[in-house]
């Protein structure tokens, strides 16, 4: 069995073991993709779905906007791509700090980029009005309204790493290769779920006034970082390591502590920050918004103005 190595600049050693990998560096994301399958053929087809969606609006003459198939194509697509098709996915059973980064991606960067997106707006745009009626009917179906109602979301975001790191589930995912592939599509589903109302441009039920988004936001944060930090908080002589059947014998006790370490620094981290960027694009639309209903306020307030003025005259 191959063990991890101490730090090295701007590379995670592993030595060569039953994973067959080379050293982790950041070339290793382009250098070990090994593309599966499901995932793969997932990502094409919903990607083609939307295309097609966007050619049919542009044929019948109606704009779409570039900014949202950029963000859906490249931002939502192409970071779920990067999580599971690149060396990332390669390295995410034997590096709990790459398994920690692929975390991160699913759950709060490719949910924040669907979202803006607005594939259901274009769905509802451009589905036969067969398709559009299902389409509503799920949208407007009970299961639906109450999955969404925002305290669901929210628990789910916020506890179920908890669950996940703290329980014997994910070390059922990392001998499983059924449930570490249900475990991406959860990161992504629960993801979505919390971010795609918060966004607020698609129909969705769950969508909530700016100031609620703004508390949501800002009540995931102390989480991130207590979690963050009970994972960093692992003992030198192993006391609190996730997984340690599954990690200590593809990298010895410091290896594994290391990493431990490393993934969640980036919960942490990246957590934070992420949380604290999509607050300020809230607090733009919030304003945004403001600025539309005063103008909106304005105009009313100028007719009802020139329609009393006609009155009197």
């Amino acid at each position: 069995m191959g063990c991890v190595t101490p730090y090295r600049g701007d590379v995670l050693a592993l030595a060569a073991g039953e994973a067959d990998l080379p050293d982790f560096g950041w070339g290793s994301v382009f250098t070990q993709a090994r593309p599966a399958l499901v995932p793969l053929v997932a990502i094409v087809v919903i990607g083609g779905l939307y295309v097609v969606g966007v050619r049919r609006l542009s044929g019948r003459g109606d704009a779409w906007s570039t900014g949202r198939s950029l963000a859906f194509l490249g931002g939502g697509l192409g970071t779920i791509a990067v999580a599971t098709l690149s060396g990332l996915a390669a390295y995410d059973e034997v590096l709990f700090g790459a398994h920690m980064v692929q975390h991160m991606l699913l759950s709060m960067v490719a949910p924040v980029f669907l979202a803006l997106g607005a594939p259901v707006t274009l769905a509802l745009r451009t589905l036969s009005p067969r398709g559009r009626g299902a389409l509503l009917a799920v949208l407007h179906s009970a299961p639906l309204r109450v999955l969404t109602f925002p305290l669901v979301p929210w628990l789910l975001f916020v506890g179920s790493p908890f669950a996940l790191y703290f329980s014997g589930w994910y070390p059922a995912t990392l001998d499983s290769a059924v449930l570490h592939e249900l475990l991406h599509v959860h990161f992504l589903v629960v993801g979505s779920l919390f971010f795609w109302p918060l966004v607020g441009l698609d129909p969705v039920p769950g969508r909530v006034g700016h100031p609620f988004r703004m508390l949501m936001l800002f009540a995931t944060l102390p989480f991130h970082a207590f979690l963050g930090v009970a994972i960093m908080s692992v003992k030198d002589n192993g006391d609190g390591l996730i997984a340690a059947s599954h990690y200590l014998p593809l990298r010895g006790l410091e290896g594994a502590v290391f990493q431990q370490q490393v993934g969640g620094g980036a919960l942490w981290s990246s957590g934070d920050l992420i949380g604290l960027l999509f607050m300020v694009v809230t607090l733009t639309q919030w304003m945004r918004a403001s600025e539309r209903e005063a103008r909106r306020e304005d105009r009313r307030l100028d007719r009802a103005d020139a329609a009393a003025l006609t009155d009197t005259s």
